[in-house]
């Protein structure tokens, strides 16, 4: 695993807010890594969440254009929680200290993994933050975007707005149809330039929570497959935004607690401890 970041790399994601790692995982990992996810999402039968009876795709109740989003992705949550494999791969301390070192924090907890899998000719993924969905506000929360295939311009790779995130709020512009959307809320953000980021399978992405990103169609008949990883740094607190949290943790705590239960939010990497 190349899991070493560079003093640049650690300034070039500080500054433009995401980074891309050629060659995240060998070969050998690459295989590895396919099958774990795969067997984990054929177990999960197509559970988006555990304790949650919604299935990937289905109609959630709050959004009448589910059809439309329904066609944007697969998504498959916290797969660490239900198989052993997967919590072995998002508990690797190595990517821990990626995530710290690249956010420039002490400690990183999973906030949540996710299967993303873009089926053919699935709809594009508008313009998003991350970090306004989540219980927790951090300027410097980020994620991982593990590659397990080759992810290119026509199947949708991801696309970033450079240094947005320097600029950006906790305030939820949400996922909508229209890409332009999150331009409505931060319309002086439209000036500034896209990146794409197509990557070969085994290559990996991070980016900051705060970073507007998203993805186009696949104009492709085949799936574009990527495991992910939500970060949150150590001694957040609740902010009162349910997100995945389950219903019997919600009833024990309240805003302005710590989020350090290790079952839900496990701490994978810090850099003043040991032996995790």
């Amino acid at each position: 695993m190349n899991h070493s970041v560079t003093k640049d790399q650690i300034e070039f994601f500080q500054q433009n807010g995401f980074i891309v790692i050629e060659d995240f995982l060998s070969p050998d990992e690459l295989e590895h890594w396919r099958a774990t996810v795969m067997n984990a999402v054929k177990k999960r039968n197509g559970q988006k969440m555990p304790g949650k009876d919604v299935k990937t795709g289905e109609e959630d109740g709050i959004n009448e254009d589910a059809a439309y989003f329904g066609k944007v992705f697969d998504q498959l949550l916290n797969l660490w929680q239900t198989d052993e494999g997967v919590k072995k791969l998002m508990t690797d301390e190595r990517i821990g200290k990626m995530a710290a070192d690249l956010a420039g924090v002490d400690g990183i907890r999973i906030w949540h993994d996710q299967a993303l899998f873009k089926a053919p000719w699935a709809n594009p993924t508008s313009w998003h933050l991350d970090t306004p969905f989540w219980s927790f506000s951090d300027r410097k929360a980020l994620s991982i975007w593990i590659a397990l295939d080759d992810a290119t311009l026509e199947n949708g790779c991801l696309y970033f707005i450079k240094g947005s995130h320097t600029e950006t709020t906790f305030e939820n512009a949400g996922i909508g149809k229209n890409m332009n959307g999150i331009f409505l809320v931060y319309p002086n953000l439209a000036k500034l330039q896209s990146v794409a980021a197509p990557m070969k399978a085994g290559s990996c992405s991070f980016h900051n929570g705060l970073t507007i990103h998203g993805a186009n169609a696949n104009m492709t008949n085949r799936y574009r497959r990527a495991m992910t990883c939500a970060y949150m740094p150590d001694g957040n607190v609740y902010n009162g935004t349910p997100n995945i949290l389950p219903d019997d943790y919600l009833q024990a705590i309240e805003v302005g607690d710590t989020l350090n239960d290790d079952a839900q939010n496990p701490l994978i990497y810090h850099r003043n401890k040991s032996n995790l």
